[in-house]
């Protein structure tokens, strides 16, 4: 692993605990204040869409390497397309599961 994917790696753990650390703060902060129906509302609308924008960065993430690596394999053998769409195709699972928030 090369130094700026090292670097990209350390930023994006800082930024994801960063998150969760404040999400701790507010779920402190909401069982001391009265409960407002549209405040945990918007709390539910607020994890879900970041749920969902993480995951969906996360695959982004993922499938700029895994796209590279398809098209090179891809330009070697030809007859390797269906290995390749399945690895290009398999980052995308993680916004589905990402998106299960929002129905629930």
């Amino acid at each position: 692993m090369n130094v700026r994917n090292t670097r990209m790696s350390a930023r994006i753990l800082i930024v994801l605990m960063g998150i969760i650390l404040i999400g701790q703060t507010v779920t402190a902060v909401e069982g001391e204040a009265a409960d407002n129906a549209s405040t945990e509302q918007a709390y539910k609308n607020l994890g879900a869409g970041l749920a969902l924008g993480l995951a969906a960065i996360g695959a982004g993430i993922s499938q700029s390497g895994i796209g590279s690596a398809a098209v090179g394999m891809l330009a070697e053998d030809e007859s390797k397309f269906g290995a390749a769409l399945i690895f290009t195709a398999l980052p995308e699972s993680l916004v589905i599961l990402g998106m299960m928030p929002l129905f629930l």
